[in-house]
């Protein structure tokens, strides 16, 4: 396991699998079909209480909804990062293109500057 940044690519310039696994839960939760599930979910936690069914419906429909929750903050959190990382990299392109402007020059931080528009689509 590494402590490296999450949305920094391997060597090959690939991402990972948690990146990819990461990337497709945090369009699947930001779909009308989740929202239906989690919709459905609340609706059967609510129905399991004012049923009174079984104390082991209603722990079993918390532990589910607590298990989602918990998968939610993970993806969320990845793609905060992913997000911040693409932001910082974009300011950081601006700041030395404008420096080199400043200066007279025209070099390399232009053209990192063009990379970095659009970087968030590769992240």
């Amino acid at each position: 396991m590494t402590l490296r940044h999450p949305a920094r690519k391997r060597a090959d310039g690939r991402r990972g699998r948690f990146e990819q696994f990461a990337e497709l839960a945090s369009n699947f939760t930001s779909s009308p079909a989740f929202a239906a599930l989690c919709v459905a979910l609340v609706t059967l936690f609510v129905v399991a209480h004012a049923a009174g069914l079984a104390t082991e419906w209603q722990l079993l429909v918390g532990d589910v909804m607590t298990a989602v929750t918990l998968l939610l903050l993970a993806m969320l959190k990845n793609a905060e990062r992913r997000a911040e990382h693409a932001v910082q990299r974009k300011l950081d392109a601006i700041a030395r293109a404008l420096l080199e402007q400043q200066q007279g020059e025209r070099g390399q931080a232009h053209e990192d500057l063009r990379e970095a528009v659009g970087i968030e689509e590769r992240l």
